[in-house]
């Protein structure tokens, strides 16, 4: 259990420096990834491309935990992603141009880690939260008083 914890905090530290070779070397060969809007992603070259597409789109992003549990071969963090938007941002098929806005939002990840690899992860955020923060989406109806 420490283990696992102990490398999913160091996965997270190299997504925090942004540093493409050891957030790749985190990743097994297999590993199964998925997000919202349907990102269902095989194998360590795909995975490692997924968070440089938002490390390229929020140059300044980082992640902040801020609750972990630990069982067995499972962390699962809650956080903070924090960046702004100077970077082209890659979706569905579309390219979302940089706004120069700050995005503030939460997010959970739960990790399989097995032998200092991550063999499947999940991360769930707010997509509409997201898109409204960027611009893309209306703002929220807010109540009258």
């Amino acid at each position: 259990m420490a283990e696992a914890r102990e490398t999913a905090g160091q996965a997270l530290a190299a997504f925090n420096n942004h540093d493409q070779g050891a957030i790749s070397s985190f990743n097994a060969p297999n590993i199964k990834y998925e997000a919202p809007g349907g990102v269902r992603l095989e194998g360590r070259d795909a995975a490692t491309g997924y968070a440089m597409n938002w490390l390229n789109g929020f140059p300044d992003a980082k992640m902040t935990v801020h609750n972990e549990i630990a069982c067995g071969d499972y962390v699962v963090q809650e956080c903070t992603f924090e960046g702004t938007h100077t970077g082209p941002l890659q979706g569905a098929g579309e390219t979302i141009p940089a706004t120069g806005k700050k995005v503030v939002g939460r997010c959970v990840q739960v990790g399989r880690w097995e032998n200092g690899l991550a063999t499947e992860s999940r991360l769930y955020f707010d997509q509409v939260e997201v898109l409204t923060q960027l611009g893309q989406m209306p703002e929220p109806a807010t109540a009258r008083s």
